[in-house]
């Protein structure tokens, strides 16, 4: 039985999704017309990055690298397209500077 994880997006009006934990996210946001944007969707543009409230694992080295440029004061800050989701996350867009 395969585990499920939910992604939500508080104060958005897009729907809460369901999928099962490690698959791929940027695929499943983008067919869910998800409010996270993506680009390049290999962690080198910045466009996909978001702040994530939830149990994740942390960054690979080169995810790292983007987000200390990127956004070296927000301790949540992921890029959505290097997320290994293994449980329930929110997840906010980055607005401002960051967009």
């Amino acid at each position: 039985m395969a585990d499920f994880c939910t992604i939500s997006f508080p104060g958005s009006d897009f729907i809460t999704i369901t999928l099962e934990c490690h698959q791929n996210l940027s695929e499943h946001l983008t067919i869910q017309n998800s409010p996270v944007l993506f680009g390049c969707r290999t962690g080198i543009c910045g466009t996909c990055l978001v702040e994530v409230i939830g149990d994740i694992p942390p960054p690979q080295p080169d995810e790292q690298e983007m987000l200390e440029t990127l956004a070296a004061n927000y301790p949540h800050a992921r890029l959505a397209c290097q997320l290994n989701v293994t449980g329930n996350v929110e997840i906010r867009r980055l607005e401002g500077e960051f967009s």
